[in-house]
């Protein structure tokens, strides 16, 4: 006899939530939005299974970092060949391409597996405010990553 809860695949209901990232610090957003793509903010959570929720986050673009690390933080992609690495620092990389630090910085907290990336599938990142989600009427959601709860 089991006696451990595990929800049936097919149960687990998944909901469509926005963020905003405007003025939000990187991180404390990231960690939020990752607990969400795994479904650690569900009663029905499992470790093994993908029972989180689809988050679309727009304003990629706003997204905030403290100190020095506009400047410091180094971002690096490499294409294989020989030479090929690529360094960028988050201010370049924010101007070329803000979506891709966001991305990088939530797949970094998933689990480095293949239900890592099957979660990694959930997240839909965009650079202004318009995204093209409409139809899965997803909540808003209010995430507090300044310290001192001011937004």
């Amino acid at each position: 006899m089991n006696k451990t809860y595990v929800p049936n695949p097919e149960a687990v209901e998944k909901d469509w939530y926005v963020i905003d990232a405007s003025g939000q610090r990187l991180g404390r957003l990231a960690t939020e939005v990752a607990s969400i793509l795994r479904g650690k903010n569900k009663p029905t959570y499992t470790p093994h299974m993908d029972a989180g929720d689809f988050v679309v986050i727009v304003n990629a673009d706003k997204v905030d970092v403290t100190g020095r690390k506009r400047w410091q933080k180094l971002y690096r992609r490499h294409s294989g060949r020989p030479g090929g690495m690529k360094v960028e620092t988050f201010d370049k990389l924010q101007n070329r391409l803000p979506e891709r630090i966001v991305e990088q910085a939530i797949k970094g907290m998933l689990p480095k597996n293949a239900l890592g990336r099957k979660l990694f599938t959930k997240l839909k990142v965009y650079r202004g405010t318009e995204h093209p989600h409409q139809a899965q009427n997803p909540k808003s959601i209010e995430i507090s990553t300044i310290p001192g709860g001011t937004k």
